[in-house]
């Protein structure tokens, strides 16, 4: 029996060093990277009573450096899964889940676009990506205890390049054409509206005139995620002096997730260069994307165009070529390793990548599709936002959005001298208006004259400026609603193929309607506009109670549909159907926005009432002992609703039967010019700025002013800045004091 004994000891062997092997082989397996070299970085970073950092540095790479510097400190967990990311190694980190990414990532060819693109940037732009990427490489060489994977560091500019050219794409839905087709499913286009054109404002404001034609719809393809689906929106204001009682403001209210990598980083930074900008940023980035600075500011939301393409391509008996005009073309194929945490060791899973000439390629059980997009292959957006955050005029501002290097988001922009305007910005495929195609469908991949070139021009693009009424907002909402009857855009005077959105929403109808209806948009009225609660009763909250109406029930769920018919249609958590509003609307919402089918009412109304049964005993709880706002310690009851002005859009349930609020009113920042005065503005957080560090006083205390609707002062200027300090750090690449 001797054999079996050595046997079993060679196969305990065997399993130890597959184990060993699978524990390690990922770090080497990885591709090292070239990190900055040759140049020495200094920067002050000052935080206010807040915690938030005021970087300052000789250079604009010098300030670069402690941005990196500053964002590591508060959140160097998740700025290394934006780097893993970005270098195709997530799945190491997050499992089956980051794999994904990083499918993508490949599919894509981020890292392609970005050494093909990166070196064409000007050199100062370089210069910037590079000293944030040194500052990183500082954090981590100084803290390795908190390093989450080997060999992820030192990293490159080129590295954080990467990674915005994976995530642009991800902004105007470009997941949501890749998920159905991995997954075999078929694709479906975005519902036009239940009537011609796009839904009147209500009452009294008059409409704009409905288009004698009406645009084509946006094709939204979109992945079905589920019911806690988080949903991308925003709501953004401007107004003019004349309608603000002599002040410019501009209000920024971007909605999204409140943790992880596309969580709003709040920061002011001011060089020796003339970069001096307050706002805010996502993890992985030099520069922030929206706020302010001396003269001018901005802020974005979504918009959705048809900017994507889908190609069915025709595979000859191999399946490895694809025919183009009459001709046998080959694939493009490679295969690459995607690793796969599964507890303690990292699996290699192969995978292989196809690319067309129209762009990525996805083969299923339905054949191959290859898909083009706007911005394809594009990189300059690194560069222009950098412009923008230095720019002094609205003519400067306007000429780098002008260049549609950033692919989409609307912009609402204001400044010193009351100028307001909006942009409908979007690098739309310029689809040829000569070629009979069916451009909102999946189209023949066989010819060429359907694979555009390039994107529309500037000139072909909504956009305001100045109107006539004063005000200008956007709520993820269609262009031609923005500025208020007489100032609003003409829907037929842009062309089909643009695909711009027709749909409207809560927060759009009730913005328009109070902006309109307002004398006067001064702070007070503008702040009741900001954190109004209120539903419209039209389109899926119209739909939806119409049938509640129509619902024949009894007991417990009869109860639950009269409560919810006595509804005053605010979220505001005063009234005694608030909480069951609340939990009914979400799904229904969620469904108008993602173009799925409409839910069963019952079906909602049944489960939001068992829940508030289970947990507390009654259908009619406060809102507020529901809806809740949770970090650390804190607990703290919350307003608004899945599509309110104040919004609190998705959430997790814990444990409790709390809604713990993780989607929604994020980073708000209100920016005003006076006569004769500096630029002033406010902002705050949901958490604080050390979002991932609880050891941190700065992690949870902007949570009250937050849930109290209440906003902390931007410490612009340098004078107000050492005047509230709570902390000096003098860092450079040699190292650090504390002071």
């Amino acid at each position: 029996m001797k054999w079996l004994k050595h046997g079993a000891i060679a196969l305990v062997a065997l399993c130890v060093l597959v184990f060993a092997v699978l524990a390690t082989w990922e770090p080497h397996f990885a591709s090292a990277a070239n990190p900055p070299r040759g140049r020495d970085y200094s920067a002050e970073i000052i935080r206010d009573e807040w915690g938030v950092p005021h970087i300052y540095g000789k250079t604009d790479a010098d300030a670069a450096f402690g941005i990196a510097v500053a964002h590591a400190e508060d959140d160097f967990f998740t700025l290394q899964d934006v780097v893993a990311m970005a270098r195709g190694r997530y799945g190491a980190i997050a499992g089956e889940d980051g794999a994904k990414i990083d499918y993508v990532y490949h599919l894509i060819d981020a890292r392609g676009t970005a050494e093909a693109n990166y070196p064409k940037l000007p050199e100062d732009t370089r210069a910037l990506f590079e000293a944030y990427a040194a500052g990183l490489n500082h954090y981590a060489a100084r803290h390795p205890d908190e390093v989450k994977l080997a060999n992820l560091f030192p990293i490159s500019g080129i590295d954080v390049a990467a990674g915005f050219a994976l995530r642009q794409p991800f902004f105007f839905g470009l997941d949501g054409v890749i998920g159905p087709l991995v997954a075999g499913e078929n694709l479906r286009r975005e519902h036009g509206p239940d009537i011609p054109g796009f839904p009147r404002p209500p009452l009294p404001v008059a409409a704009p005139p409905e288009p004698a034609v009406a645009p084509r719809q946006a094709r939204r393809l979109v992945l079905p995620l589920g019911e806690d689906a988080e949903q991308l929106g925003s709501n953004a204001f401007a107004v003019a002096p004349r309608k603000g009682g002599g002040t410019t403001t501009l209000i920024s209210n971007s909605h999204q997730p409140l943790r992880g990598g596309v969580a709003w980083y709040e920061l002011v930074v001011e060089s020796g260069e003339g970069w001096h900008f307050a706002g805010a940023n996502f993890p992985g980035s030099p520069f922030p994307f929206l706020g302010h600075n001396e003269h001018l500011g901005w802020t974005n939301t979504v918009n959705t165009p048809d900017m994507i393409d889908v190609y069915s391509l025709e595979l000859d008996a191999s399946g490895t070529r694809y025919r183009l005009d009459g001709r046998w073309h080959d694939l493009e194929s490679t295969w690459v390793t995607l690793p796969v945490k599964i507890g303690p060791v990292v699996l290699p899973v192969r995978r292989e990548v196809l690319r067309s000439v129209h762009g990525p390629v996805i083969r299923n059980d339905k054949g191959a599709f290859a898909i083009r997009y706007g911005g394809i292959g594009r990189l300059e957006q690194l560069d222009a936002y950098y412009r923008l955050n230095k720019a002094t005029s609205f003519a400067e501002w306007e000429a780098q959005i002008a260049r549609l290097a950033i692919p989409s988001t609307n912009f609402i922009y204001a400044d010193e001298k009351g100028t307001i305007a909006y942009v409908y910005n979007a690098a739309i495929p310029d689809r040829p208006e000569n070629v009979k195609a069916d451009w909102r469908n999946v189209l023949p991949g066989n010819r060429s004259d359907l694979i555009w070139q390039g994107a529309v021009d500037y000139e072909a693009l909504p956009r305001i400026v100045n109107p006539a009424s004063g005000w200008l907002y956007n709520s993820n909402n269609t262009p031609f609603t923005a500025a208020g009857r007489g100032s609003d855009l003409d829907p037929a005077a842009f062309s089909p193929l643009l695909g711009i959105e027709l749909k409207q929403t809560n927060r759009s109808w009730r913005a328009y309607r109070l902006l309109s209806q307002a004398s006067v948009l001064d702070r007070k009225a503008l702040e009741a506009i900001k954190y109004d609660t209120g539903y419209e009763r039209r389109g899926y909250v119209a739909r939806l109670f119409d049938e509640l109406a129509a619902l024949k029930a009894k007991g417990r769920l009869a109860e639950a549909r009269d409560l919810l018919l006595s509804w005053d249609f605010t979220a505001d958590g005063r009234g005694r159907a608030d909480a069951l509003a609340l939990l009914v609307i979400r799904d229904f919402m969620s469904a108008d926005y993602n173009n799925k089918p409409f839910p069963n009412v019952a079906e909602k109304l049944a489960a939001a009432g068992a829940h508030l049964l289970t947990h507390f005993g009654r259908l009619d709880p406060p809102m507020g002992e529901l809806l809740r706002l949770r970090q650390g310690g804190l607990d703290l009851p919350l307003d608004g609703g899945s599509d309110t002005l104040r919004a609190s859009t998705t959430w997790d349930i814990d444990d409790d039967g709390r809604l713990s609020l993780k989607h929604g009113d994020s980073f708000i920042q209100w920016v005003e010019w006076q006569p004769g005065k500096r630029v002033f503005s406010r902002s705050i957080q949901p958490f604080g700025s050390a979002s991932t560090r609880p050891q941190s006083r700065h992690y949870t205390d902007q949570m009250k002013l937050f849930v109290e609707h209440r906003l902390k002062p931007v410490h612009f200027w340098r004078e107000d800045v050492l005047a509230h300090a709570s902390k000096r750090l003098r860092v450079t690449n040699a190292g650090s004091r504390v002071r």
